[in-house]
């Protein structure tokens, strides 16, 4: 598959603390394997990816994993406007990590705004057993979200791929249905025919 076979453009953009692990989450879903050393992401890093949502239908996601460094935000902000889709992902042994997230939400949906923006929340490094965020207040705050809650450990694979997926999934439906809009220099894309009106 390559990009000239997509029907969608999909923004998705991965915020969070440093050092959960956001990095090592990309190179584990398009690389398909686990970095043993991951330099910090310097402001905002990118890379596209195909999935296919159903059969015949190809997305173009554009992903873009940001720094965790409060230096960086004035950066990132920059990088959000036009996302479809956000990953918010702490860390499950830091509660920092989680603190963080719960703040950064919020400016995420201001600076898409009147765009709609859909959050997957990712509890990452699930498998190590020490735990500083309890399962009650995660779920409590992906309810207020709206958002489904996934734990994923990009060290050994697992529902590493499903957040990502699940997320590209979400946008997709929520295209369908009209719950998400499209923005007009991504989105749709148009072969071979004039461009048309989003709703």
């Amino acid at each position: 598959m390559n990009l000239t076979d997509c029907r969608y453009r999909f923004k998705m953009i991965m915020i969070g603390y440093n050092n959960v692990g956001k990095s090592c989450m990309l190179r584990r879903y398009t690389k398909g394997r686990y970095p043993e050393r991951m330099c910090c992401t310097i402001g905002v890093d990118f890379c596209n990816h195909i999935l296919e949502v159903e059969p015949g239908v190809r997305v173009n996601l554009q992903i873009f994993d940001t720094a965790g460094h409060e230096s960086f935000w004035c950066v990132i902000c920059s990088s959000i406007p036009q996302s479809d889709g956000c990953l918010l992902v702490f860390d499950l042994g830091n509660r920092e990590s989680f603190d963080y997230i719960k703040q950064r939400h919020t400016d995420v949906l201001n600076s898409v705004h009147p765009y709609t923006v859909l959050f997957v929340l990712v509890g990452h490094k699930c498998d190590r057993k020490e735990q500083e965020v309890n399962q009650y207040e995660v779920e409590e705050f992906a309810s207020e979200l709206g958002a489904p809650y996934i734990e994923a450990s990009a060290k050994t694979g697992h529902n590493v791929a499903e957040a990502f997926e699940l997320l590209t999934r979400r946008i997709y439906q929520g295209y369908l249905s009209g719950e998400v809009r499209l923005h007009e220099s991504l989105g749709k894309i148009h072969k071979n025919k004039p461009a048309e009106n989003h709703k």
